[in-house]
């Protein structure tokens, strides 16, 4: 059965608010997956943070005209799954990793702030370390200086008490 004007209205402006808060919106079609495996899909998608949801891709059109995702209204075409996202790689990710897995779902494009997104694109994009990957890398690299000036300073006391360990073990050793 079809929606009524009012629910399409309402989600047309449900998918405008998430579009709005989004850094990225990848679209993937799904035409003869299982209720299992869209369930899975759903559940790993929750899991990383993606709104994930099968739309009619008039009301998508309609989500995204005026809008930086206006570039992927040409891509909208069959049965499709749209993955949105605050994270640009993360909708990526999902739907590229699950893909792989399921040959029945087949990412088509996407779109980030202004620019058009191919299939390649969005696969290479999901090979990206995550936001959280790419922080904890940089304070990586941030403190390894301090550490290292750290061990410096530490290994000259400790070069000290090794001598000095030394000295006591060679007089012990020496007749008395």
């Amino acid at each position: 059965m079809g929606l009524n004007l009012d629910e399409k209205k309402a989600a047309v402006a449900e998918i405008s608010a998430r579009i709005a808060q989004a850094q990225s919106v990848v679209v993937a079609e799904y035409r003869g997956l299982e209720v299992e495996g869209m369930t899975e899909l759903r559940r790993k998608a929750r899991a990383s943070g993606v709104y994930l949801r099968v739309l009619k891709n008039t009301l998508a059109r309609r989500a995204v005209k005026d809008t930086p995702f206006e570039k992927l209204a040409d891509q909208m075409a069959g049965p499709l799954i749209y993955g949105i996202s605050s994270d640009p790689v993360a909708s990526a990710k999902v739907l590229s990793d699950f893909a792989k897995a399921n040959e029945k779902v087949v990412v088509k494009a996407g779109a980030m702030p202004g620019s058009l997104l191919s299939a390649a694109e969005v696969k290479s994009l999901a090979t990206m370390p995550s936001r959280e990957e790419l922080l904890a890398q940089l304070l990586g690299t941030m403190q390894e200086p301090i550490a290292k000036l750290a061990r410096t300073l530490n290994e000259v006391p400790a070069r000290f008490a090794r001598t000095l360990a030394a000295v006591r073990d060679a007089r012990e050793k020496q007749p008395a």
